[in-house]
């Protein structure tokens, strides 16, 4: 591992910016091998050297994982002059470390949105040849029934000729003319979900991404929040990548 500036690598940790881990040195609050420093720009290997700040031990972690219950409104993108991101939903020092959304929620969808600066695993989730299964709650404005589960499961095309793989429509409840179902798709065509569902007559009202591969939505997070990944849920997204 290559060594690293105690500054920069705390604010990669997102611990910190790089100007507080100066100041936070400079007060006696960085310790390398029990020993305070007050020096943040001395270069250490964190995979060799115990590093502690304001008290706690530091993990080195090449890679960042997030969870983020991504609420309505707020854009899939890393910046945007005009309307707010999933960054913005997170610290400043994680724009520093390049983290970014794996793939996207549209504007008006609300769910599980992973966010990393691991290029290569979000390259696998995301690529059509892995086919990574994403499970989305929706409510509709119409009643859904058996013909719209074996049009899932065969193909649909949708308005404009698009052929969509094969998928699974699960009808949970009809009430009012409404119905609540769960759709899982293994590709990610643009508005592909809503498409699908207007094709049957069904034109959503509300969807939420529930699951990713493996992984499901933390049922703790509310819109809006957002946890580091545990190593069991890291190791569920890796599940056939590696």
């Amino acid at each position: 591992m290559p060594v690293q500036r105690i500054d920069r690598l705390l604010a990669n940790m997102g611990l910190c910016s790089r100007k507080q881990a100066v100041a936070a040195a400079k007060n006696g609050a960085v310790t390398v091998n029990g020993e305070i420093c007050r020096d943040a720009s001395r270069k250490i290997d964190p995979e060799h050297c115990r590093l502690t700040f304001r008290g706690e031990p530091v993990g080195y972690e090449e890679h960042v994982y997030l969870m983020l219950h991504k609420p309505l409104g707020v854009l899939s993108a890393t910046e945007d002059r005009e309307q707010k991101t999933v960054l913005d939903l997170l610290p400043e020092t994680y724009r520093a470390r390049g983290v970014f959304p794996v793939g996207r929620l549209d504007k008006d969808t609300s769910g599980l949105l992973l966010l990393t600066d691991d290029g290569a695993l979000g390259h696998a989730l995301t690529s059509p040849r892995r086919q990574v299964q994403k499970v989305y709650e929706a409510e509709t404005d119409g009643v859904l029934g058996q013909a719209d589960i074996d049009a899932f499961v065969s193909g649909l095309t949708l308005r404009d000729g698009t052929i969509c793989r094969p998928a699974k429509l699960e009808i949970r409840a009809v009430h009012d003319g409404h119905s609540y179902v769960a759709v899982t798709v293994c590709e990610g065509k643009y508005h592909q979900v809503r498409r699908m569902l207007a094709a049957r007559g069904a034109p959503v009202l509300t969807l939420r991404r529930v699951a990713e591969g493996s992984l499901p939505l933390d049922p703790a997070l509310q819109p809006g929040q957002w946890r580091p990944l545990r190593p069991d849920e890291i190791a569920l997204l890796r599940t056939g990548f590696d």
